[in-house]
C-alpha cells in the first residue's frame, strides 16, 4: 500500500481511537499527549509561557550529552498491523528532529510501563530522515500484530503530531455473542463515501459517544440534489440484530431520513446496486437524538451503507449483531496468523 493510501487506514494510535501515550523520557516543554490528538495542531506566535514557546505537541530539551536520542511510547487503541506512520512536525521549523525511528511491540493484557519497557521491541522504520513543519510519512512493510509503538527522535526536538495507521486485528474471544458490527475498534472501517466536507464518516463508528458536531460526521450542504451516503466494511460478516442512529449534537443539520443496506461481498458484487439489501427503510429521524431500530436480519453481511436525505450530519452508528460462523473462525486465523513467534510477550 502507498503512502497515498495508507493514511486513509484507521489511526490506531489516536486519543478518539483510544490510544494514550504511555511514557516519553522527556518532555519539558511540551507534553507528550499531545501526540495523539486527533485535531490538526494549532500555532500561536505571541503564546509563550515560563518554559520558552507553547507549542501544540511533544517537545523534549536540548541535548547535551553525545549519541543519545528521546523517545515516547504509545499504547495503541487496539491491536493492529501497522500500513505505515506520519510524523508531523507542524509549526516546528528549527526545533524539530532530523531523523526518527519507529520500533513496536506485542505485549499481553494491561502491562505497567516497567514491563512496556522490557518488552521486546522490534524496528519497523529504520532511522530516517525527517524535515521540519511536515507531515513525513513512512510506510512500514511488517505485517505482524502489534499494541505498542516507540518514537524516537535524534537527538532532540518536536513533533507536533504521531498517527499509526493501519487494520484492527481484534482478539477473537472479544468476537463472541452480540457485538458491535460497525464499531472501528472490532476492525470495522470505512470504505467510500459522497462528502466529507467538514468531517470524515470514519468519525461515526470510533469509541464512545461524541462530545461535540465537530466528532461527529458532516457534510456540506446540498445544492444539487441527490442525497450523501457512507459505506463501511463491517469489522467481520455477521448478521444484524439492531442499529444505534445518534444525531446527537446536530440541531439545525441532521438529516431529514436515513436509509440502511447491506450487503454480503463473499457472494455478491458490491459494484451492483441490485446486489444490496435493503436493512432500513427510509426512516424519519429527529434533530439532537439517539434512535434504535429493531433489524430482522438472519443474513450475515460484509458491508454497510448508509443514506442520508438530502445531507446532513451524525453522530455515531451502530450496528449490534453476531458473526457467522466461518467469521468467527477466519477471525481465529487472522489473530494467530499476525502473532509474532519470535516475541514471548506476544499475545
Amino acid at each position: 500500500m502507498s503512502t497515498t493510501h495508507f493514511t486513509s487506514l484507521t489511526d490506531l494510535a489516536s486519543r478518539a481511537f483510544g490510544g494514550s501515550v504511555s511514557a516519553a523520557n522527556d518532555e519539558l516543554f511540551a507534553q507528550r499527549e499531545n501526540l495523539i490528538k486527533p485535531d490538526a495542531p494549532l500555532f500561536d506566535p505571541a503564546d509563550f509561557g515560563h518554559k520558552g514557546k507553547v507549542y501544540d505537541g511533544w517537545e523534549t530539551r536540548r541535548r547535551r550529552d553525545e549519541g543519545g536520542n528521546d523517545w515516547a511510547i504509545v499504547r495503541l487503541g487496539a491491536p493492529g498491523i501497522v500500513h505505515g506512520v506520519v510524523v508531523d512536525t507542524a509549526h516546528f521549523t528549527g526545533n524539530y528532529p532530523p531523523f526518527v525511528s519507529i520500533e513496536a511491540a506485542s505485549i499481553e493484557g494491561y502491562p505497567s510501563i516497567d514491563d512496556v519497557l522490557e518488552a521486546e521491541w522490534h524496528t519497523i522504520v529504520d532511522k530516517s530522515a525527517a524535515v521540519g513543519d511536515t507531515a513525513n510519512t513512512y510506510e512500514v512493510a511488517d505485517r505482524h500484530r502489534w499494541t505498542h509503538v516507540r518514537l524516537s527522535i535524534y537527538p532532540d526536538g518536536g513533533v507536533a503530531r504521531f498517527r499509526v495507521h493501519g487494520e484492527v486485528v481484534q482478539d477473537p474471544r472479544f468476537l463472541g455473542g452480540t457485538i458491535d458490527l460497525l464499531a472501528a475498534e472490532n476492525g470495522a472501517r470505512l470504505t467510500d463515501c459522497s462528502d466529507a466536507f467538514y468531517s470524515s464518516p470514519a468519525n461515526i463508528i470510533l469509541p464512545g459517544r461524541a462530545r461535540n458536531m465537530g466528532e461527529g460526521w458532516e457534510n456540506s450542504r446540498r445544492r444539487n440534489g441527490g442525497n450523501d451516503y457512507a459505506v463501511f466494511a463491517l469489522a467481520a460478516p455477521g448478521a444484524p440484530r439492531h442499529v444505534e442512529v445518534d444525531t446527537s449534537y446536530y440541531v439545525g443539520n441532521a438529516p431529514g431520513w436515513v436509509r440502511l443496506s447491506a450487503i454480503d461481498s463473499r457472494r455478491r458484487h458490491s459494484t451492483d446496486p441490485t446486489a444490496w439489501t435493503e436493512i432500513l427503510a427510509r426512516t424519519a429521524v429527529q434533530p439532537d437524538t439517539r434512535h434504535r431500530f429493531l433489524l430482522n436480519e438472519t443474513e450475515a453481511y460484509t458491508h454497510l451503507r448508509l443514506d442520508v436525505y438530502p445531507d446532513g450530519g451524525l453522530s455515531r452508528l451502530r450496528l449490534f449483531g453476531e458473526l457467522d460462523a466461518d467469521a468467527l473462525d477466519a477471525a481465529d486465523v487472522a489473530w494467530k496468523s499476525s502473532e509474532l513467534q519470535a516475541v514471548s510477550s506476544a499475545v
